[in-house]
């Protein structure tokens, strides 16, 4: 009889889909998946404990779970990863290239802190926000990431590098916000106890500013991090390098913030890359610092990763300063991305664009 069980809104038919990856589900979800077998829902935190804790990469591995249960697991699920077909290393900085199970092509990047590890992770293969700085974007999105593709960024590098990382960020290719359902079960298993167990307080979701997903993800009610993307101080300006301000202008996406400030008290980053003679001057500064005036947030200023298909140049260290010293003067939180990634191919989606061009 084939075994049927739900979650989030929707239903696993696991006997037709032989490909199901049980890196894709939450634990809630295996203990729905175990109860609707007949058995105990304790066993979707024993497969947990052996998945993320003792990492196990068979089902035979799984000692204290019964014979038959295994079997029952083999006919349900897969436990295959993607695979790390390139590696980049620079000063505290690695990038890794993988092979999907399709073909395509996705990235992440591990940067070392002097407060831990952390990773960079994508969601999407391409991306279709369209901004005019990214080296991602010039690939259309394709599709979603599955969950077990996100996961299993963490556990790959994890495993190769022999750490653990402590801080991720869903800022790599695609925008988080377009992949929502998937995201937020990644997350769940991230943030899991019995998962890797990455504090929320650790985990940063970035976004070009997709307004009805900032107020969704207001509703989560979860203590993760939220970044705007935000690289302009006013519509005129943004929508020239960011399409997605010709949907949501600049006041719908600050008002949208200004309630997920409310719901979760926890102060919101604004990143803002800073492009040569296109939003770096000491006007935008100002026009920037009333535009967050009196909000919880902070400025995260990020120098360009110039690239050779797009023809923005990176603002010169003077002019990042002048910046950053008029933010401060107007009493505005601002920080200077530390710069990553000279050795290597930096920006986001520039490793896989070079590979496929060799």
């Amino acid at each position: 009889m084939t075994s049927v069980f739900f979650c989030h809104n929707f239903c696993y038919n696991v006997l037709r889909r032989v490909d199901m990856n049980i890196y894709n589900m939450t634990r809630e979800d295996l203990e729905k998946y175990f109860e609707s077998i007949g058995e105990k829902k304790f066993k979707g935190i024993q497969v947990f404990d052996w998945l993320y804790k003792k990492r196990a990469s068979s089902f035979e591995e799984f000692t204290n779970i019964k014979k038959d249960v295994i079997t029952k697991l083999k006919e349900d699920f897969v436990i295959n990863k993607p695979r790390i077909i390139k590696v980049q290393h620079g000063k505290d900085v690695h990038k890794y290239l993988f092979d999907l199970k399709d073909g395509e092509k996705i990235e992440a990047v591990l940067m070392n802190h002097d407060y831990g590890n952390s990773l960079c992770v994508s969601t999407q293969v391409g991306c279709n926000m369209g901004c005019a700085f990214c080296e991602s974007g010039r690939l259309k999105k394709r599709r979603n990431l599955e969950v077990y593709e996100m996961v299993t960024q963490i556990l790959l590098i994890e495993e190769i590098q022999n750490i653990r990382i402590s801080h991720v960020v869903l800022m790599g290719i695609g925008e988080p916000f377009d992949n929502y359902e998937n995201i937020m079960k990644f997350i769940s298993i991230i943030n899991d106890d019995y998962g890797i167990m990455i504090g929320a307080r650790h985990i940063t979701v970035s976004t070009s500013g997709i307004v009805p997903k900032i107020i969704e993800f207001s509703k989560e009610k979860r203590q993760v991090n939220l970044a705007i993307s935000l690289h302009a101080p006013n519509d005129e300006i943004r929508s020239k390098i960011m399409k997605i301000s010709k949907v949501y202008s600049i006041k719908e996406l600050l008002d949208a913030v200004k309630d997920y400030l409310k719901v979760s008290n926890r102060k919101v980053t604004f990143d803002y890359i800073m492009l040569k003679g296109i939003n770096d001057s000491k006007e935008c500064a100002l026009e920037l610092s009333k535009l967050l005036k009196g909000m919880n947030a902070y400025v995260n200023l990020i120098p360009y990763n110039e690239t050779s298909h797009i023809e923005f140049e990176a603002s010169d260290k003077i002019t990042i300063m002048n910046f950053y010293d008029v933010l401060k003067k107007n009493k505005i939180n601002v920080t200077v991305r530390r710069e990553f990634g000279s050795e290597v191919d930096a920006a986001c989606g520039q490793l896989r664009s070079k590979y496929e061009e060799e």
